[in-house]
């Protein structure tokens, strides 16, 4: 169990992000027969898997160098997930995507204050910290809260045009170190940082993934969105916070337009795809 200094994080979703970039050369000298093929054949793949009853899977059509494809999927185990990249592996039009880079992380959420909390009720029951018995205790508290938050562990993915993807991490420098920061000062920037994310209710949802000791970065970040510039607005102001301007680092931003399965073809056709 977590450390008093440690806070608690309840885990849902396991989460897959795949980026390509579409060698439209090769893809454009392809016989319209295979390009026809291969595109009905996809389309078919991201609407199977979409509609899975095993969680979720959305595309996006990206903008920029960094990619031209974006695929999100959210899975209830690692398991799911690589049966995911397998199965997108092996499809026709794999042989046009290059891989540009990937993601994976398991959607979290924080307990700072519920982590605050039960240290100081058990402790004030005479338990000893990390202790069996505290262990037993804090334990089953936990569990109490999964039910609670279980629609923000394994959330839908929004139907929301615009999607905005960013690795992040926090600082464990010579001067600044978040690791080394007292637990109640933690707690108190993450209160203020989580106060404006709730300010764009309504204008933005936001899914927080962990990935320490899962991939290069600590935590994923997505936004979904119906209008672009909220992302800009959002995070230009989250950087003023103390937890981002002290303490944040912040890998490369994707930014792309969700679209659905079927409207693939469209992309493969070069026109912009509806949602």
């Amino acid at each position: 169990m977590p450390h008093p200094t440690v806070p608690a994080t309840l885990e849902g979703w396991s989460v897959l992000h795949q980026m390509f970039r579409l060698d439209w050369p090769a893809w454009l000298a392809a016989a319209g027969d295979a390009r026809q093929a291969a595109a009905e054949e996809a389309v078919a793949c991201l609407q199977a898997l979409k509609a899975s009853n095993d969680g979720h899977t959305a595309a996006a059509a990206l903008l920029g160098h960094k990619g031209d494809l974006m695929l999100l999927h959210c899975r209830r185990s690692l398991e799911s997930l690589l049966e995911v990249q397998l199965t997108v592996a092996r499809l026709q039009l794999a042989r046009f995507l290059v891989a540009t880079t990937s993601y994976v992380s398991v959607v979290e959420l924080g307990m700072y204050e519920m982590t605050a909390k039960l240290h100081e009720q058990l402790t004030a029951r005479g338990l000893e910290p990390e202790s069996p018995e505290y262990d037993q205790a804090f334990a089953a508290e936990m569990a109490e809260q999964q039910p609670r938050v279980a629609s923000r562990l394994m959330p839908e993915l929004p139907r929301r045009r615009y999607v905005c993807f960013y690795p992040m991490s926090k600082r464990r420098g010579e001067h600044k170190n978040w690791y080394a920061t007292p637990f109640t000062r933690r707690a108190m920037m993450m209160r203020e940082h989580g106060a404006i994310g709730r300010r764009y209710a309504g204008q933005v949802v936001q899914i927080i993934s962990g990935s320490i000791g899962f991939d290069d970065w600590e935590w994923g970040v997505d936004l979904f969105a119906d209008d672009p510039l909220v992302f800009k607005r959002l995070v230009y102001e989250m950087r003023f916070d103390e937890a981002s301007a002290d303490y944040g680092e912040f890998g490369a931003f994707y930014v792309g337009l969700q679209f659905a399965p079927e409207e693939l073809s469209a992309f493969l056709d070069g026109r912009v795809p509806g949602l």
